[in-house]
C-alpha cells in the first residue's frame, strides 16, 4: 500500500487528488493539506510513503515546506506539483529536496507513474533539469567520500553515467539492452555504496570523482 499525501491549497484539485488516489488500488491518500503551515503538522503524524507537493501555496511556499519537511523527514519521496515548467522554481525546489515534479495538467497515469519512481528511488524530471541539479552539486567542495564510485561494478558504472546524462529507466534499458527491473535493482545497490538517495545526489558524486577514473556513458549500438 503506497501511502500518499497531498499539500494543495486549491479545494477543487486537493479533493480530486484525493478522490483519484483514494480509488486506485494500492494506494491510499493519509492527509490532504490545503496550507504549509497544516502539512509540517499533519505530515509526519501520517508517516506517508510519497508527498505530493504544490509549490505555491498561501504563507510558507511549497518550497519551504518541502526544506522543513526534508529536516524532519529525511527519507520523504516529496513530487512537486506545478502549473508550467517554470524550469528556476523547479530547481530551487529540487535543490530544496524534491525528488521530482509532475505538471498539474498530467492525466492519472502520469501522476501514478511519477509516483512509482519516486517510490524507486527515481526523480520524474526532464533532462534538463536534472543537469541543473547536477551542476549544483559539482559546486560542492570534495569530501573524503568523493571517490565511492570505486565499489561499482562496471555496469553499475555504465548505469551511473547514463543517470549523470540525465536518462530515465526506460532510456538506460533500452540502451544497455537490460531491463527496466534491472535498471532499478542496480540503482538501489548503487544508492547503497555511494550512500545517497536520489539520483541527483548519484549523479553528483560521479561528476566528483577523478574526471581520469570515468569511463564515456555508453552508445547504443545497432
Amino acid at each position: 500500500m503506497t501511502k500518499v499525501a497531498i499539500v494543495e491549497d486549491n479545494a477543487t484539485l486537493r479533493e480530486y487528488l484525493a478522490e483519484m488516489i483514494g480509488n486506485t488500488p494500492g494506494h491510499r491518500c493519509v492527509c490532504a493539506c490545503a496550507s504549509a503551515e497544516q502539512a509540517l503538522i499533519e505530515i509526519p503524524a501520517h508517516k506517508p510513503n510519497v508527498v505530493l507537493m504544490d509549490i505555491h501555496l498561501p504563507g510558507e511556499s511549497g518550497i519551504t515546506c518541502t526544506a522543513r519537511l526534508r529536516e524532519k523527514l529525511p527519507d520523504l519521496p516529496i513530487i512537486m506539483l506545478t502549473v508550467y515548467k517554470d524550469i528556476k522554481v523547479i530547481f530551487q525546489a529540487l535543490k530544496a529536496g524534491a525528488c521530482g515534479y509532475v505538471l498539474k495538467r498530467s492525466d492519472e497515469k502520469e501522476i501514478f507513474e511519477a509516483i512509482a519512481e519516486v517510490r524507486a528511488g527515481g526523480a520524474p524530471m526532464t533532462s534538463e533539469i536534472a543537469r541543473m541539479v547536477v551542476r549544483s552539486f559539482m559546486e560542492v567542495p570534495k569530501t573524503p567520500d568523493a571517490n565511492d564510485t570505486d565499489q561499482l561494478s562496471t555496469r553499475e558504472m555504465e548505469i551511473l553515467a547514463l543517470v549523470a546524462e540525465g536518462c530515465p529507466n526506460k532510456e538506460i534499458s533500452s540502451r544497455l539492452f537490460i531491463t527496466t527491473g534491472t535498471v532499478r535493482t542496480h540503482l538501489t545497490h548503487i544508492f547503497e555504496k555511494l550512500h545517497v538517495r536520489c539520483r541527483t545526489e548519484a549523479a553528483a558524486k560521479y561528476f566528483r570523482s577523478k574526471p581520469s577514473d570515468l569511463p564515456p556513458p555508453p552508445v547504443a549500438t545497432n
